[in-house]
């Protein structure tokens, strides 16, 4: 017998619920990571999409496995910590590295037009 054959109707029901809006988040930041155009812009559609999408998939898994054996499941919510921590951390990691790249870009692209013109 499965422990998940012991879950409530109700709880069942809250469980997939959770876990669909959960997917359909993470669906949705991952569509934002295909459509967008500019990487300024297409770095939030993942960062917020897929950590609401989790968040809401931990919260199905939490309330899963606590109703199923009557217990707090900690290292779920520890899992949902990092992510809130970890997230926020590399998108403005990864912000930080491309406009420092478009800035060393920049410098250097007048330099290199100077040097290619000809003289007359």
């Amino acid at each position: 017998m499965n422990h998940l054959d012991a879950l409530p109707p109700w709880a069942a029901v809250l469980v997939g619920l959770l876990v669909m809006l959960g997917a359909g988040f993470a669906f949705v930041g991952s569509l934002g990571l295909l459509r967008l155009r500019d990487f300024y812009k297409r770095v939030h559609a993942p960062t917020l999409g897929t950590t609401l999408g989790a968040f809401f998939m931990l919260a199905g898994s939490i309330t899963c496995f606590s109703v199923a054996e009557g217990r707090a499941i900690f290292y779920e919510v520890l899992i949902g910590v990092f992510l809130t921590l970890t997230t926020p951390i590399t998108l403005m990691l990864l912000v930080r590295a491309a406009l420092y790249r478009n800035r060393v870009e920049e410098q250097q692209a007048p330099a290199a037009e100077t040097r290619q013109k000809p003289m007359p």
